[in-house]
């Protein structure tokens, strides 16, 4: 990918790695370990990311 990237692109790059953070350990103990996962998990390498 280049260096020099759009705002708007990476705008929605920055979004989409704040997305892919694990689940607070409160959400868990709050849930009773019903949520464990975050469902927009992903590994950087692995998933493309859909940003125009």
């Amino acid at each position: 990918m280049a260096a020099r990237k759009h705002s708007g692109r990476k705008i929605r790059l920055l979004k989409k790695q704040k997305e892919t953070k694990p689940v607070p350990a409160w959400v868990i103990m709050r849930t009773n370990k019903t949520v464990r996962t975050n469902p927009k998990r992903r590994a950087w390498r692995q998933t493309d990311v859909e940003v125009g």
